[in-house]
């Protein structure tokens, strides 16, 4: 029985099965001229599943006029692709059943994550950091007791709009100290967190995923020259080391805000255990560190399916049948 868990986000589908032999992650930005419909044909062409587990994130992307048009056109995809069962994960945590409103697919991948690591972790702030946004997912006795919407988890602290790979820098820092003085910065898209972090080499040129700002390269000159125009400067005007000052303080200042949403969230629940997974483990685990707070990584014991769990637990959760009653 091949049970594959799929992903669909606005900027990357991510694949994987229950048996952990498939992980795949696909570059597809639905707000362009998307190919998803003919890839997801593709993936079931060439991967023959018996079953599959779908979770939505993309159906925000500016390309659909609102939240139920996007949920409608990926179902629609994915119905169109496969021939094999198809289940979808709602925000409650269970599969969808004819007759619910499309709506409470909106935004779910995180339930399926939840879901899988409430069953082993019973209370604890369950937190993914990918390429475009982080979850800080209360569970308690096992069950999440989030919001249900990305608009409602943002007001309760449940979701900071910042990630690993496509953040912008200047929605992070607005001025950085370099040798000269305190500088303020542009507020272009001139430089993305991908290129802090491969500077700062916590994560390789091959998790440079998505595109670059300028659609050049990923190599250490590119994301250094990128960084420079932060400060409307080139790199003939700043040296290396007024660069790298930018991305350490990128860092120290994404690791502050994720911070102050832990706390909330921690105080507010009474939590204190961290399990974390994603690109970002790595902010994650400093975040914990500075906090005081016990931190249990995914990373650590499922490898590179950690940067793409929630294609994973939706799998499991088909694969074990873990549904809310």
């Amino acid at each position: 029985m091949k049970i594959i868990g799929i992903d669909i986000g606005g900027a990357n589908t991510k694949i994987v099965s229950s048996d952990e032999k498939i992980i795949e992650s696909h570059y597809i930005p639905l707000w362009k001229n998307t190919t998803l419909p003919t890839f997801l044909k593709d993936v079931s062409d060439r991967l023959k599943p018996d079953k599959i587990s779908v979770v939505i994130t993309g159906e925000l992307a500016d390309c659909f006029e609102n939240k139920y048009d996007g949920v409608q056109f990926i179902k629609d995809a994915v119905d169109g692709a496969f021939d094999c069962e198809i289940y979808y994960v709602t925000t409650a945590g269970e599969f969808f059943k004819n007759g619910d409103n499309l709506n409470r697919l909106a935004a779910a991948n995180w339930a399926a994550s939840t879901k899988i690591i409430g069953n082993e972790f019973r209370d604890c702030i369950f937190i993914d950091i990918g390429g475009t946004t982080t979850d800080i997912i209360p569970i308690v006795n096992g069950l999440h007791v989030a919001e249900k919407t990305d608009f409602l988890r943002l007001l309760r602290n449940e979701l900071v709009y910042m990630g690993t790979l496509r953040t912008n820098i200047a929605t992070i820092i607005d001025t950085v100290k370099l040798s000269k003085g305190n500088c303020r910065v542009s507020s272009e898209l001139f430089s993305i967190t991908a290129d802090v972090y491969v500077l700062l080499g916590c994560i390789n040129e091959n998790l440079y995923s998505c595109e670059t700002p300028d659609g050049f390269g990923v190599d250490k000159k590119d994301v250094m020259r990128r960084i420079a125009r932060v400060v409307c400067a080139d790199l003939t005007e700043i040296d290396y080391n007024d660069v790298l000052e930018i991305a350490k303080q990128v860092k120290i200042k994404q690791i502050s805000i994720l911070k102050n949403a832990i706390q909330i969230i921690a105080n507010k629940h009474k939590l204190n255990k961290i399990v974390g997974v994603g690109i970002g483990d790595f902010l994650i685990e400093a975040a914990a560190f500075e906090l005081g707070i016990e931190y249990e990584s995914m990373f650590k014991r499922y490898g590179a399916i950690s940067n793409v769990f929630p294609a994973y637990a939706a799998a499991k959760m088909l694969e074990l049948n873990l549904c809310e009653d």
